[in-house]
């Protein structure tokens, strides 16, 4: 099949919650070109705006498990992009994890050329959970990246916290490495992290973002969102109360589900 049919089944699969098969699927793609592409048309069939992006494989570990050496991104649509807290239901969601990240917003359009003290100058930041979810079944971590990107780089939720400037709450680029969160289920710790597993600073996935999508003749522009990239390895989003606390006194996070 061609690069349209295969994301209108991604399409279906996602408006009709019916995961699909890896295996029926594994040899669709073999590049990240045609990949990207997909991803392109299936945007373009979802007829709702691109609120922003988010990040993956921003660790090695990670990068690893896709058999990657580099990161890879999925746009989203503006209506999954939510403030938290907020309450996810089963029915919203296929095969949801969850992670722990920054998310940065644009408030003018950004440009390769950027130093990451302009970057900071040029955004608010949040606290955030990722929701990442695919169309395929018992996807984590055996989807092959170029399937991950095809599927919006298994994009689910971003519920973020309070925005606040980054450059009043950082003073410089590095600070942003210090950024240290916990992640808790019904008020248990589950795990902890830090920002430097997001390419040692998240800065600089934002920045990878910025001139990949230059790269494409895409740009990121004002007001949209960038989900930089887990903190820590994902956990299976199960029923419950999930937070996530921050250092730097940014907003805590939390998802509910039922």
């Amino acid at each position: 099949m061609n690069n349209q049919e295969f994301a209108q089944i991604l399409y279906d699969a996602d408006t009709k919650r019916q995961a699909l098969s890896q295996s029926e699927y594994a040899t669709q793609l073999d590049n990240e070109s045609a990949a990207y592409d997909v991803q392109r048309t299936l945007m373009a069939l979802k007829s709702e705006k691109i609120g922003g992006y988010k990040v993956s494989l921003t660790s090695k570990e990670t990068q690893a498990m896709f058999d990657s050496d580099m990161p890879l991104y999925g746009a989203q649509v503006v209506s999954h992009f939510k403030q938290g807290p907020i309450t996810l239901s089963a029915n919203q969601v296929l095969d949801p994890l969850a992670e722990v990240e920054l998310m940065f917003t644009a408030k003018e359009d950004l440009l390769p050329e950027d130093s990451l003290s302009k970057l900071m100058k040029k955004t608010l930041i949040a606290p955030a959970i990722e929701v990442p979810d695919s169309r395929f079944l018992n996807w984590f971590p055996s989807l092959s990246k170029y399937l991950v990107i095809a599927d919006a780089a298994v994009g689910g939720y971003i519920v973020y916290g309070q925005q606040v400037e980054t450059i009043d709450y950082f003073k410089t680029p590095d600070e942003l490495a210090s950024v240290a969160t916990v992640l808790y289920h019904n008020g248990k710790e589950i795990k902890t992290g830090n920002a430097t597993e997001v390419l040692g600073n998240p800065l600089l996935s934002l920045q990878w973002l910025v001139a990949k999508l230059a790269s494409q003749n895409q740009q990121l522009t004002a007001g949209q969102h960038i989900s930089s990239g887990t903190f820590l390895l994902p956990e299976h989003l199960t029923t419950g109360s999930w937070q996530a606390s921050f250092s730097h006194h940014l907003s805590d996070v939390v998802v509910n589900v039922k």
